[in-house]
Formats: structure tokens, sequence, C-alpha cells
């Protein structure tokens, strides 16, 4: 059994608050045509997404980050196509609240997939090198099979998302997949 986990694709990580800006708008397309594809083979599919609280000094990222995914905030909304697809599709979807980088930290997440026998995990959403990556290390760590979707993923640090993609693929042994395909990087 797979499931997508869907990481953050939100109107603040597009473009809002703390945008990816054009190679996040880049992915909506793929990223709404995994959710429904995933859905509609009856795959599990996971909404993680960030959730923050008006200045909460307390929190790891207040002070590295602009304020973003505030409670109650439209910033806080599914971007574009993949809203659209989560409207069609929610009673198939999980809608997982975060509020670390990885959607394993704090979370019922590992509880949820070993329940229903998930031992693959694919990946797609933002930021590459930060929420995305968090979430494939623990998934490693959990022992779970990684999917990564490199036509899905992006951030607003090119560098950090080319070296990202290497380390995905020569240290956490995840698959690297375009247009459904395996690739190298």
């Amino acid at each position: 059994m797979k499931a997508l986990i869907v990481i953050d694709y939100t109107v603040d990580f597009v473009v809002g608050k703390l945008p990816c800006g054009q190679p996040a708008i880049d992915i909506e397309t793929r990223i709404a045509e995994l959710t429904e594809s995933f859905a509609a083979q009856g795959d599990w599919v996971v909404m993680a997404v960030d959730l923050h609280e008006e200045n909460d000094a307390h929190h790891p990222e207040y002070g590295l980050f602009p304020p973003h995914n505030i409670r109650g905030t439209d910033g806080r909304s599914l971007y574009g196509k993949l809203d659209e697809a989560y409207r069609r599709e929610r009673e198939r979807i999980y809608w997982m609240d975060k509020t670390r980088y990885s959607a394993f930290c704090g979370t019922d997440l590992e509880l949820r997939l070993r329940e229903r026998g998930i031992g693959e995990v694919h990946l797609v959403g933002v930021c590459t090198d930060i929420c995305v990556l968090h979430t494939a290390v623990d998934a490693y760590n959990k022992g779970f099979r990684i999917a990564l979707h490199t036509d899905a993923v992006a951030t607003f640090n090119p560098p950090g998302h080319d070296w990202a993609l290497g380390h995905f693929q020569n240290s956490l042994g995840a698959q690297l997949l375009s247009g459904g395909q395996p690739v190298r990087v």
C-alpha cells in the first residue's frame, strides 16, 4: 500500500507571506493531478498543512521566517487547482495540521499509515529543502519506502532544491519520479 503526502502547498507558500513563487506555481497542475489520481485509485492521500498561531514567540521558526500559515487566514488555504481537487475528493483525503517542518513530528501520521498497512510514501509540495526534506528524513528513519515526485516539489532556494534532490536519492534511497517515470539526479 502507498500514500501520497502533499506538504504545505498553500497560498502563503506559493504566492503569499513566504512564497516559493514561480517554481511553486509551475507545479500546481501536477500536484492536483497526483492528488486526484491517488484518490481515484483508492490510495490514501494526506494534506499535511503547516499551522502557526499569531505572534507565537515560542515556536522554533519564530524569527527564522516571516509569519505564515497563520490559523484562520486565507494564506493557509490550499493553492489553486489543489484546493479544487481537495474539494472534489475531500471524503478520500485526510487533512492534517502540522506545526513543525516534518509531517511526522507531533502528529499521528505514522500511526495512521501503519493502521492502513502503508509502507511507501510519495511526497510532493513545498519547500523541497525544508518541510519535504524533513518529512522524508523522518519517513526514512521510520522504515517507510520513499518516492519523491521531482515534477511536484519546489522551493524558494534553487541551490537547496538541487542539494535536497541528491540527498533524497543518495542518502535516503528515495525513488525519484517525474511524469511517473524514474529519474536520476
